[in-house]
């Protein structure tokens, strides 16, 4: 697979760190019980279809990105920088 960096590029996959739901992940407060934090860090959705995913540059220039791709396909259909602009949790 390959992503397109907004700030170097197109690069191979493996210069990039995958991190997630860029959208509907939500970080329960310090105050939330345990089962709000099981909740939190073991159950994720996995969708057939379009996604935004959160990605690090790792390899390269650092920068966070949204990628929207189709689990489906395999196709990336966008990537933007993250950040509020974006729609995304940073």
């Amino acid at each position: 697979m390959r992503l397109t960096c907004p700030l170097c590029g197109e690069r191979d996959r493996r210069e990039f760190y995958y991190q997630g739901d860029a959208v509907s992940l939500n970080r329960p407060s310090p105050e939330a019980g345990v089962d709000a934090w099981d909740d939190y860090v073991h159950l994720r959705d996995n969708p057939a279809g379009e996604t935004r995913d959160m990605w690090q540059h790792e390899g390269g220039c650092g920068a966070w990105i949204v990628v929207t791709r189709n689990t489906v396909t395999h196709e990336v259909l966008g990537t933007a920088l993250a950040g509020p602009a974006a729609g995304a949790r940073i």
